[in-house]
């Protein structure tokens, strides 16, 4: 009996719900005076203030999609993700590409990319107000600093992991560099690829959300901002949840898109059996 309710590839969407639901109830018990009252030590609706009430977090953002207050929010919170992924992406793999397959550029903008990776970007957020405006771009632009180091050293690390005895068959059998990028390079570098945009969809998130708590009329972070500044924490868990929830989408299918274009590559069953 037991074995048939172990976690297993079958049942392990339901044991991640319940493990979610039961994340809930412990939220719920945690902070309500009346379940737990000798857990507080002097006011007994402090933990609520503190770490809000699951049922109000879930009852502001059924609010927020039934009146439809949410929509422009997070249409833009969701663009200037979308943009600052997709830039960050690009600009990572073809710089990381480049670098990678030009050692001369490597050794010279090696210094640089290091320095530039170490800077903490988040302070670059004012900057790119000044340059771009309080419009989405100086968002898009913040969120594209912090993918692109990401998706860049997977990449340049991913093409340098070619094996030389693959180059070496491939320039054998006539292999133009066309052809070595296409078909050995390429693929070499994208499983390093999607594994780091798994977390610069996090990340991209990130850049918007942090941008819009410096300066911003609209956006999920505006909400958040605003219910901070009220001392509002169960709106601001409701942003938070809800910018969560749609992380997860866009990490989906980014995974989607790797089990696309990833399907040369063995499955984990596969490998075991051999």
């Amino acid at each position: 009996m037991w074995k048939t309710l172990r976690p297993n590839r079958a049942n392990l969407v339901i044991w991640q719900w319940l493990l979610l639901v039961l994340c809930f109830v412990l939220w719920y018990v945690l902070t309500s005076p009346t379940l737990l009252p000798a857990f507080y030590f002097d006011d007994p609706n402090k933990a609520a203030f503190f770490f809000g009430e699951p049922q109000k977090v879930l009852q502001r953002i059924w609010e927020w999609f039934t009146s439809g207050e949410i929509y422009l929010h997070l249409w833009i919170t969701l663009l200037e993700t979308v943009l600052a992924f997709a830039l960050g992406t690009g600009i990572g793999l073809g710089v990381g590409l480049w670098l990678a397959l030009s050692p001369l550029a490597s050794a010279l903008f090696d210094p640089y990319i290091k320095a530039a990776n170490s800077m903490p970007r988040v302070i670059l957020a004012p900057i790119f107000g000044v340059w771009f405006g309080l419009g989405i771009w100086s968002k898009v632009a913040l969120g594209v600093t912090l993918v692109f180091f990401i998706v860049f050293f997977n990449v340049y690390q991913g093409v340098k992991e070619v094996s030389p005895v693959v180059l070496a068959n491939a320039r054998m059998l006539g292999a133009n560099g066309k052809q070595l990028l296409r078909y050995v390079y390429l693929p070499s570098a994208m499983s390093w690829v999607f594994s780091s945009l798994h977390t610069s969809v996090g990340l991209a998130f990130v850049g918007s959300v942090v941008g819009e708590y410096l300066g911003s009329a609209r956006g999920v972070g505006y909400l958040i901002l605003q219910a901070e500044g009220t001392f509002d924490i169960n709106t601001v868990f409701a942003g938070i949840l809800v910018l969560t929830a749609f992380a997860l989408i866009l990490d989906a299918i980014v995974g989607m898109g790797e089990r696309h274009l990833m399907k040369w590559q063995p499955k984990t069953g596969d490998t075991e059996k051999l």
